[in-house]
């Protein structure tokens, strides 16, 4: 008798299976069976969540892909506007909040480093038409304001503005 067949516990099968631990061996046919339903509702569930993360994904970057084509179009119209090619612009989606789809841009009036002349701001509305959004009104900076806020600012244009510049 050999040293695994007098262990407790260990039955000798005739296939060979018996070289490998218990948690390896192939399954009797009752549990295959059990186990088999078991694995049915698993897939399910897997492919459930594998479809609800695919959908979320696609959704987040399409979501994403516009808002990168919209802030290209605000730079784009910042610099037609301003005839300045500037590469220091800064865009700003909180000040008017997310949701509106309100973007304002801001860069210096004359040549030099971010905020150390001069801001004009402007307020970005709208879709994007031919690489462009609509300038709906905007606001200067006095140098080095290091941020947006509403009290620093003047010669505020446009209806968007109103209640946003301080009098």
């Amino acid at each position: 008798m050999s040293a695994r067949a007098g262990r407790a516990g260990t039955t000798e099968r005739p296939d060979g299976w018996a070289r490998l631990p218990a948690a390896l061996r192939p399954r009797e046919q009752r549990e295959r069976e059990e186990h088999g339903r078991l694995w049915r509702v698993e897939t399910v569930v897997l492919l459930a969540v594998f479809a609800l993360l695919a959908t979320a994904t696609i959704n987040d970057l399409v979501r994403q892909t516009r808002i990168n084509h919209r802030l290209v179009a605000d730079l784009a119209t910042w610099r037609a506007y301003t005839h300045h090619d500037f590469k220091n612009v800064g865009v700003d989606q909180q000040t008017m909040g997310i949701r509106t789809k309100r973007d304002v841009v801001c860069g210096n009036t004359v040549a030099g480093p971010p905020n150390s002349k001069p801001q004009i701001c402007l307020v970005m509305t709208g879709s994007t038409r031919g690489g462009r959004r609509t300038v709906s009104g905007g606001w200067y900076l006095p140098p080095h304001t290091e941020d947006d806020v509403q009290s620093v600012r003047y010669g505020c244009f446009g209806s968007v503005t109103i209640g946003r510049c301080p009098r």
